[in-house]
């Protein structure tokens, strides 16, 4: 007996509906605090890259903690944030609201919520240029804003995922992991060979210049980069032939 086997596109053009997954739930973490979001974005998808990250932060005492955001970009953005000094804490999916936009009530959850050491906090809505080119997002953005609590934060800010280049994302998550790794001897003995020597144009130019072996003192680059010691252009492969300058 044959059978006469039938390809799923010579049939149906769309994609096979299947059955939604349930959403991605991590269980406890051995000496990392949990996820503490009011929403839990692990959802699967095709079309967006859900990430799980660890971070620290003066607010918990520099513990190990989970954040979840929902795409690459939302992700670099919190990293950006994350390696700044001035940064005291960040909080992931931490306020939903309820707004009314062109006669339709909508649920809301912010990206990220920014505690600076001064004290300020800003939210921030982090969403792809396509949307951000539409007049609706930005009557939806105007909504958002309006229905937010006055004391959830002190202003909120629209960043553009097209402003996050898929190289400047993936420095990012560098200097991030790489800010774990503590080395002062390193970035202290680097930025005074730098700042004592005019004839660095490459960062291999720093390397002679520094008693250590190169691997610490290229990490070492990569944390000044991210403290904003030293300059250079995020939207290109760091390496050592990469143009670096001291941050005036």
């Amino acid at each position: 007996m044959s059978y006469d086997v039938i390809d799923h596109d010579t049939f149906a053009c769309s994609p096979p509906k299947l059955a939604k997954a349930p959403m991605i739930k991590l269980d406890d973490i051995h000496g990392v605090l949990p996820f503490d979001g009011v929403r839990n974005p692990g959802s699967r998808s095709s079309t967006s890259h859900r990430v799980w990250l660890t971070y620290k932060t003066p607010a918990n005492n520099w513990k190990l903690k989970v954040g979840i955001c929902e795409s690459a970009a939302e992700a670099a953005v919190s990293m950006e944030f994350l390696i700044d000094p001035d940064i005291y804490d960040v909080r992931f999916q931490p306020l939903t609201v309820r707004f009314r936009c062109d006669g339709k009530s909508r649920e809301y959850t912010h990206d990220l919520l920014i505690t600076l050491r001064n004290g300020h906090r800003r939210l921030v809505f982090v969403r792809n240029q396509a949307s951000l080119d539409k007049p609706k997002t930005w009557r939806e953005i105007a909504a958002i804003g309006r229905a937010t609590p006055p004391s959830a934060a002190n202003d909120m800010i629209v960043v553009s995922a097209a402003d996050y280049s898929r190289q400047r994302r993936e420095n990012l998550f560098r200097m991030h992991e790489l800010m774990h790794q503590i080395d002062t001897e390193a970035d202290d003995l680097t930025l005074s060979a730098i700042e004592g020597t005019k004839s660095i144009w490459q960062m291999r130019d720093i390397f002679p210049h520094v008693d250590l072996p190169q691997s610490r003192v290229f990490r070492a680059c990569y944390r000044l980069i991210a403290r904003k010691k030293l300059i250079a252009n995020l939207d290109h492969v760091i390496h050592e032939t990469s143009r670096v300058e001291v941050a005036a």
